[in-house]
């Protein structure tokens, strides 16, 4: 008896896109950190245990993907793929010629796009498993603990952009401070500011329309426009206002980042507050209001309690944007990743551009899952949502 195929239209796409992977370039050895260098293919760059522990790790991919194996399985099965692809670029690192201290080895396009799909592969098991948040936190966490194992055990430190870390690694976490800060900051301001004004535009409709048209024009404004904007009102409120210079207030640095992200930071927060309250029922408030409850009482144990996925739904929105808005902050002295990025274009370097960028992406990826558990937490369950 024949075994018909079981992958499905997705698994098809991610296979054609690792074997598009492995016809190209897996590394580049360069004689140093900005001239092009020698492309190393998997079959010709790794040692022959490494390109054997990727082969076969592909080939149970495929196997178990072919068989329609369990979500579970096939997840466990691409981890340990991506993981094998992982040592291999390491153990790449073994072609550096020991005499030349400035040689790098650089992840190329094969290795990017084979990470990719296999990472897109396991978001596609787990899409289909359909884990509980606390399951799906688990799992980001045991990557992050693993990842975190890797770096320390010293596997890559021969790969590029370890190498630009090791000489950086002090600002490196000094700018990784200012980053979260400038975020997360930025965004505990939009809260605080945000909600309240949406609760105040909920009860007066002419306010609303006003609100919500004048912080879509600010939403319309390109990032660098307007940090650049604000380095002159900045200023003058810098030189002008009693104590706000050693409150750090000036027309460059973190204080004009701040306050752009705030700006941005305002519509999601303020129209998911509006979107929020305008879905609680009206038979519920109604109920409440006939239970004898006030207008302050309605408000916190009936309509904001029900409001709260979506409410939740804009911090993750503010919280990711503002983590991608504030490399842009570099470009007027205010700190984060973005230095690296903005070091690396001037340099040409392009593995200094991805030390600032991929812990960006890797931190957005962590908030987004954590606000995502957050939110399927916060979801009325059934049998919730009455006043009893």
């Amino acid at each position: 008896m024949s075994i018909k195929p079981q992958a499905d239209a997705v698994q098809l796409v991610l296979a054609a896109l690792i074997a598009f992977a492995l016809a190209l370039p897996f590394a580049t050895l360069k004689p140093n950190r900005i001239v092009p260098g020698q492309p190393l293919f998997l079959l010709d760059g790794p040692p022959f245990w490494a390109r054997a522990l990727v082969i076969l790790a592909l080939i149970a991919l495929a196997t178990v993907t072919w068989l329609g194996c369990r979500p579970s399985l096939r997840i466990v099965v691409t981890a340990t793929a991506l993981m094998a692809v992982i040592l291999a670029l390491g153990s790449t690192a073994g072609h550096l010629p020991p005499s030349n201290a400035y040689a790098r080895l650089s992840p190329a396009a094969g290795f990017w796009l084979l990470t990719g799909a296999l990472g897109l592969g396991i978001a596609d098991g787990f899409a289909r498993l359909k884990p509980s948040p606390l399951a799906g936190l688990m799992a980001v966490l045991a990557a992050v603990l693993i990842l975190a194992g890797l770096f320390s055990s010293g596997w890559l430190s021969g790969i590029s952009i370890l190498r630009e870390y090791q000489g950086r690694s002090d600002v490196f976490w000094r700018e990784a401070v200012q980053h979260v800060w400038l975020a997360i900051g930025s965004l505990a301001a939009a809260i605080i500011i945000g909600i309240p004004f949406g609760l105040l535009c909920h009860r007066r409709p002419r306010l609303k329309a006003v609100a919500l048209n004048g912080l879509n024009i600010v939403q319309t404004i390109p990032s660098i426009a307007l940090f650049g904007i604000l380095i002159g009102p900045m200023a003058w409120i810098g030189s002008h206002v009693p104590g706000a210079s050693a409150l750090g207030i000036a027309g460059i640095g973190a204080a004009p980042a701040f306050v752009a992200l705030l700006l941005y930071s305002l519509l999601p927060m303020v129209a998911n507050t509006l979107s929020g309250l305008a879905a609680v029922p009206r038979d519920l408030i109604e109920a409440a209001r006939g239970m004898g409850m006030t207008d302050r009482q309605r408000l916190w144990k009936v309509e904001v309690p029900l409001a709260l996925p979506v409410l939740l739904a804009a911090v993750r929105i503010v919280l990711v944007q503002n983590i991608g808005l504030a490399t842009v902050a570099a470009l007027i002295g205010g700190g984060g990743f973005g230095v690296f990025v903005f070091q690396g274009l001037g340099q040409n370097a392009a593995d200094l551009i991805l030390l600032g960028a991929l812990p960006t992406v890797g931190l957005a990826f962590v908030a987004a899952v954590i606000m995502d558990a957050l939110i399927a937490w916060s979801a009325p369950r059934k049998g919730r949502g009455s006043i009893a």
